[in-house]
């Protein structure tokens, strides 16, 4: 499979950042990619807060204009955007997955909130249920799954969809600067990898106030490729062979002894 990271520095213009995205759907399209993963709010966002005011209904102009792109340039969309929430005053992060053929196949909406290292995410915006299932994406033979930022620091999150059957798992994120937070990240994202003996495509946003810094580690915890803090498109290829073959050396997955559900809302730990 033929995945492309768009790595993009993101506004909270929204007419701009259409034209940012259909750079890099061109750019996908040119190197005949299946799959362009774009970051977390790649709709709108503001370093100092993202809320209501930046939200679009899914049959706004940013899922429309995905759709529209991916239909057009036949290939696989997943993005971070924002939709209203349930009052005035809160919004939801929320992940889309449009198909080929520009069919929305699915939505994420991110369950674990940012209300660590000083932010509130949860000011703002409103989780979204945890015993909503999985979002998983097929292309060709690999199936994506997919959660969102802050969702990473949870191994659970990627349990389940592993559990799914989610090969790849995509992280769009705005991965919030600050002391040790980049190593946290390249940390977290190896760890996900190792333990569920899966591929971890982890986008981030660049510019001020998040470390940019996309990943691609393989199943056996080795980064494939990581990029810098400015914005950035790559290209690479997936081999699904290769997964196989580490899950064969490393039935970690067979040997475990636990499974993952949903705590009740409100039960203490």
């Amino acid at each position: 499979m033929r995945v492309t990271v768009a790595q993009l520095a993101v506004s909270d213009d929204a007419a701009a950042n259409r034209h940012v995205v259909r750079n890099a759907v061109r750019a996908a399209a040119s190197l005949r990619s299946q799959v362009l993963v774009l970051p977390e709010y790649s709709s709108a966002f503001d370093p100092d807060g993202v809320g209501p005011e930046h939200a679009e209904p899914l049959d706004g102009p940013f899922v429309t204009f995905l759709r529209e792109q991916a239909r057009a340039h036949g290939l696989a969309v997943v993005a971070g955007t924002l939709v209203p929430g349930s009052d005035a005053e809160h919004a939801v992060n929320t992940v889309v997955a449009v198909d080929a053929t520009g069919r929305l196949v699915g939505t994420y909406r991110k369950v674990h909130l940012y209300d660590a290292f000083g932010h509130r995410e949860s000011d703002r915006i409103e989780p979204g249920p945890a015993e909503a299932p999985p979002l998983v994406l097929d292309v060709g033979a690999v199936r994506l799954g997919v959660m969102t930022c802050y969702d990473l620091r949870f191994p659970e999150s990627a349990r389940r969809l592993v559990d799914a059957g989610a090969d790849v798992l995509v992280v769009p994120a705005a991965w919030a600067s600050g002391p040790l937070k980049l190593e946290h990240w390249r940390t977290l994202a190896a760890a996900r990898a190792i333990e569920n003996t899966a591929v971890v495509l982890a986008v981030g946003q660049a510019g001020r106030g998040v470390v940019g810094h996309s990943l691609l580690v393989g199943p056996d915890g080795q980064v494939g490729l990581e990029l810098g803090d400015g914005p950035e498109v790559r290209t690479v290829d997936l081999d699904p062979s290769l997964l196989a073959g580490v899950r064969e050396r490393n039935p970690s997955l067979a040997n475990r002894r636990y499974a993952v559900v949903p705590r009740e809302p409100g039960l203490r730990t």
